[in-house]
This record gives structure tokens, C-alpha cells and sequence, in this order.
């Protein structure tokens, strides 16, 4: 078998129906992020533990071997590894360390990286795609909003401190402090354990969270259109020249 073929079989883009292998990979990384959440029941038993363990071995076995695979039948090997993915799928083994050698075993600590594999779940999304190429068609004017929502964060955490800091000098002790409550404000969240009392810092608030509705709004409204022309991009790129043509003519007749 060549070795495209392969990789075409790991990522389930092989011609026909020939999904099986990336299937179960795929149901791996999900019974992995399960059994993540199951071993951190205190009403656990010993032997669960046991068995989740093993698992956890068999797991990072398999996804080694898959890595192994992926570097030997890559045509670049070099630029796999260094790529995204490739990335990825080095983290999600990297526990496998604490297993070969007993002194690494602080390593284990990093075994929640295994939930990085459920990024390996939209290697072959092709949403995934059309998201990177609306972000890539946008990041200007995001990049302006986040600037805009970090001046902001700061003139409100600064505007709420002038007016409340004399009558709450505990709650909003000082202009880092206050911080928090900016960002609770202006991402509309408002959790309540820092409140103006002042009719100053009231409608200060007032102002803000107007402000704030402005910039959650922008940023969603320029990604959803920008997530249309990526659509629309993407059904142009499909459609066949003779089909365009044909249908442009039978619009004209």
C-alpha cells in the first residue's frame, strides 16, 4: 500500500468506503475524554481505577504508533511534525513518557493533554476550514476590536474605581481589582460580587454594558458574514464551469 494511501486511511479521506480505520480512532479519542471524566469520581472503585489505567496505556500505544505512522508515510516528514497537527499529535502522546522512564513520572501530570485530541476530531472538517479561511479574511478588524475591548476594560475599571472606591474600599480596593468587575460588565455577565451603589458608579454601569453589548455584537456580526462569503466562496470553487455556463443559459432563455 502507498504510503498517501495511508495517510488517506488515518484521516478517512480514502476514495470509497474506507473510513473504518479513522472511525475508530476517532470513537478512541472520544471514549478517552470520557474516561477522563469517570477516573475523577471519588465513589470509584480500585479496580476501575486498574482498568482505566490500562486503557490509558492501550490509548497512548495506539496513538503513538498512528504518530510513528503519520512521520514514516508523510512526504515531508520534517514539516508534519512541525505543523499544527503534527503538533497536536505529539502532545496528545507525550504522557506516554511517564511509562517508559519511572523518573518522568511527574509527566503524568499532563495527562489531561489527551483532551488535545479531540482537536484531531476536525483534522478533516471542512467547517474547520471555512472557520480558518473567515478568521484569516477578518483578523484586521478583529484584531481593531480586541484593541478597542482592552482600552475599554481599562477606562471602565478606572471609571468604576473613581466612583466607588470611596464608599467601597474593600470591593474595589484598586484599579487591578476592579478590573474584574469590567470584565464581568462588558461581557454582559454580571455576576454580582462587585456592585455599584453610587448614583455615579450606577450609571456609569448603565454606559458600559451598552458599550459592552457593541463589542460582543461587532466581532460576532463581522465572523458571521465573513463565515458566508466563505460558504458562498467555497460553492463557487464546486460548481462546474459547464454547469455555470449551462445554467447562466438557460437563465438567459
Amino acid at each position: 500500500m502507498r504510503r498517501a494511501k495511508i495517510i488517506q486511511l488515518l484521516d478517512g479521506t480514502h476514495p470509497g468506503d474506507h473510513r473504518g480505520v479513522a472511525l475508530a480512532l476517532n470513537g478512541l479519542i472520544l471514549l478517552s475524554a470520557i474516561a477522563i471524566a469517570v477516573e475523577t469520581m471519588p465513589t470509584l472503585s480500585d479496580q476501575a481505577h486498574r482498568l482505566l489505567g490500562m486503557f490509558e496505556i492501550v490509548v497512548l500505544v495506539i496513538f503513538a504508533l498512528e504518530y510513528g505512522t503519520r512521520v514514516i508515510c508523510a512526504p515531508r516528514p520534517l514539516r508534519y511534525i512541525f505543523s499544527f497537527w503534527g503538533l497536536i499529535d505529539l502532545l496528545a502522546i507525550l504522557p506516554l513518557l511517564a511509562l517508559l522512564q519511572p523518573q518522568w513520572t511527574a509527566v503524568r501530570v499532563l495527562r489531561l493533554l489527551r483532551l488535545i485530541r479531540l482537536l484531531k476530531l476536525f483534522r478533516t472538517s471542512r467547517a474547520l476550514d471555512r472557520m480558518t479561511r473567515a478568521f484569516q479574511a477578518v483578523k484586521g478588524e478583529l484584531t481593531v476590536f480586541g484593541v478597542l475591548a482592552a482600552m475599554m476594560l481599562y477606562v471602565s475599571a478606572v471609571g468604576i474605581y473613581v466612583f466607588e472606591h470611596p464608599v467601597q474600599p474593600e470591593a474595589f480596593s484598586s484599579i487591578p481589582m476592579s478590573l474584574w468587575w469590567a470584565v464581568a460588565s462588558l461581557t454582559t455577565v454580571g455576576y454580582g460580587d462587585l456592585v455599584p451603589i453610587t448614583l455615579g458608579g450606577r450609571l456609569f454601569t448603565t454606559l458600559v454594558l451598552f458599550i459592552g453589548l457593541g463589542i460582543v455584537a461587532g466581532p460576532a456580526a463581522i465572523i458571521t458574514t465573513a463565515l458566508l462569503e466563505a460558504d458562498k466562496y467555497e460553492v463557487d470553487e464546486s460548481t462546474p464551469p459547464d454547469t455555470e455556463k449551462t445554467s447562466n443559459k438557460e437563465t438567459l432563455e
